[in-house]
């Protein structure tokens, strides 16, 4: 029997003989891994850092929009108040600041609408700006109108006053005129006489007497000077008779009265007396007589002359 050339001589069965798989080298698979693992992070750090720098950006303008709007704001609050301060100068801005359909309100509302708008963007704020600069001129010339106003109604207060200072030395002067006039044309008596009369025969002799219980008519005669510049006509003699007290003799029937002084004080007067003046000629032995129910008192006797209010002339007799 022939041997099986494949077992060995002992003749125990040889197995047949695998073939040697070869080694496998992961080397370049964990290379990718790692190449791969390396690119997402660089990838996810290079848009965390593109993001955060948007973000930043983003932040970065919102606050330069916001402080830019803060500032309109501020400008726009300032040229409000310049117009509150117009208004309280001058009465007549008021209507035309808050007319509604004038330029005033008209740029008020375009502003107004820019400011309060939360998107507001940067072309918008740099329009109200301007806005605000047209806001601020209009403003600038109403002030300057102001001014001017003012300026014209001091120099008139200041005309009007200098105005009203020549009125017035004009009037004073006319009163001064007038007071001298009214003094020039005041009557002046002289030539005053008081002379005690005794009737006789039932009145139809007369004599002088200086014995008071004799008496019977106290005779005043005095003289009217001349005056250029009172007028012609009828002028009144007021007379004005104090006995030996100082009592002024009066009876209302027999013409006594009150008249007024130019002081504004009143005067008692025992009799009027009426005469006719020619202007710048004199009224010569004016006669007036005074009669009394009672006796008449020992002692003096004076006689006071007034016309037009003021006293022209005195005189006085004594009785024993």
């Amino acid at each position: 029997m022939s041997q099986d050339l494949n077992t060995p001589n002992s003749g125990t069965p040889l197995q047949p003989m695998q073939p040697q798989q070869p080694k496998k080298n992961n080397t370049w698979i964990y290379v990718g891994i790692i190449a791969v693992l390396l690119a997402s992070n660089i990838y996810f750090f290079v848009s965390k850092n593109s993001v955060q720098n948007q973000l930043t950006t983003s932040e970065a303008n919102f606050n330069d929009a916001d402080s830019a709007k803060r500032a309109i704001q501020g400008e726009y609050d300032a040229a409000l108040v310049r117009l509150d301060e117009l208004v309280s100068k001058n009465n007549v801005m008021d209507s035309i600041i808050n007319d509604q359909n004038g330029e005033i309100a008209k740029l008020k509302q375009r502003i107004n609408a820019i400011v309060k708008n939360g998107n507001a963007t940067k072309a918008d704020l740099e329009k109200a700006k301007k806005l605000i600069a047209q806001l601020n001129s209009k403003t600038k010339s109403y002030e300057e109108r102001i001014a001017e106003l003012e300026k014209s109604n001091t120099e008139l207060t200041a005309a009007n006053i200098l105005v009203g200072h020549e009125r017035d030395e004009a009037v004073t002067e006319n009163i001064g005129l007038k007071q001298k006039t009214r003094l020039g044309a005041v009557l002046h008596a002289s030539n005053i006489r008081m002379t005690p009369i005794q009737l006789k025969r039932g009145g139809k002799k007369e004599k002088e007497t200086t014995r008071a219980g004799r008496v019977d008519i106290m005779r005043i005669v005095f003289d009217i000077d001349e005056n250029r510049i009172a007028e012609s006509g009828k002028k009144q003699i007021y007379l004005c008779v104090k006995g030996p007290d100082g009592t002024i003799l009066s009876n209302a029937a027999y013409g006594s009265g009150v008249t007024d002084l130019a002081d504004g004080s009143s005067l008692n007067y025992t009799l009027l007396k009426e005469i006719d003046l020619v202007t710048n000629q004199p009224v010569k032995d004016v006669t007036v007589d005074w009669n009394q129910d009672s006796n008449y008192a020992k002692g003096t006797y004076t006689i006071e002359l007034y016309n037009d209010g003021y006293k022209i002339g005195s005189g006085s007799v004594s009785l024993r």
